[in-house]
């Protein structure tokens, strides 16, 4: 029994040790979360532009806020059709998951905003909640239920919560994955190759092959942990939220987690001039965090 417990603490020791080693070239070791602003009532979305300039949601408040790279925060977009998850697209367009019509907005850098999606074959969304832009101007959604002050209605209309593809210039949104509890979180590599999608309802991020048209392949497990908002890095390292932010290796090992002080931290991407600051919505916060490492269109 001793001979066990010895061997365990040494395997113990040494995935310590390892975590701290991956950890240490993310980040440095004495680098702490960033208060910026805590003037909010849900922060949620963060998105960034080409200059390095985040945008992110305040959606009880129905606004979009934009965090330049000098520090500046100023409100972009007033009426924001409650946004959620947003992205930029290759034309500088805010890609958003505007669920308080259920709808999939564009929105130019001047404001302006065009519908891209308002239903499924006739059937309002459940809500779109997160999309990732694929470098062909595809984009993917996810489409989970959760119940708004703001609806009239009180069920979904759809027979269940899915993913979603609406390929570049169409109109029409086709299912991808239907085997999903409750899709939330998702992001791609910059190449286009692979999408990573986490079904927060069932406590899982799984990773897909992305084929030519848009469809899903080869759909294996990344991890047995969800997630609200995503993001990766230039190493192919995968930043899930919820409980602070951890951050697993291409491979799906646990490498390093960054504890945030709020109830809830909600979603996450790289901005700055560089690209290698974190930048982190958190309930009524949002944070910033210096890292070794460079975020990817």
């Amino acid at each position: 029994m001793k001979k066990l417990s010895l061997i365990l603490l040494c395997l113990i020791a040494a995935t310590f040790k390892v975590f701290s080693q991956d950890a240490a070239t993310l980040y440095g070791a004495a680098t702490k979360p960033v208060l910026v602003s805590k003037q909010f009532l849900f922060t949620e979305g963060p998105a960034v532009n080409k200059k390095g300039d985040v945008f992110f949601t305040d959606q009880p408040n129905d606004k979009i806020w934009k965090y330049d790279t000098d520090g500046k925060l100023s409100v972009f977009l007033d009426s924001a059709g409650r946004s959620n998850g947003m992205y930029f697209d290759r034309k500088g367009n805010l890609i958003s998951c505007a669920d308080a019509k259920n709808q999939l907005w564009s929105i130019s850098p001047k404001g302006k905003i065009e519908i891209l999606l308002k239903d499924y074959k006739g059937l309002q969304f459940n809500g779109p909640n997160d999309v990732w832009v694929r470098p062909d101007g595809g984009l993917y959604i996810t489409d989970p239920y959760y119940q708004r002050d703001y609806w009239t209605r009180k069920k979904s209309d759809l027979d269940g919560q899915k993913l979603y593809y609406l390929p570049k210039g169409k109109h029409e949104a086709v299912i991808v994955d239907d085997k999903l509890k409750q899709p939330n979180g998702i992001v791609g590599t910059a190449d286009g190759k692979y999408l990573y999608v986490a079904d927060i309802g069932d406590n899982k991020t799984y990773r897909y092959d992305i084929n030519k048209d848009g469809s899903l392949t080869n759909r294996t497990l990344f991890t047995a942990q969800g997630s609200d908002g995503m993001t990766i890095d230039e190493k192919g390292d995968v930043y899930l939220t919820g409980k602070g932010v951890t951050i697993f290796n291409a491979k799906g090992e646990k490498v390093a987690h960054i504890d945030i002080d709020e109830p809830w931290t909600a979603n996450i991407c790289f901005g700055g001039k560089n690209k290698d600051m974190l930048f982190i919505t958190a309930s009524k916060a949002v944070y910033t965090l210096q890292m070794k490492v460079k975020g990817v269109d």
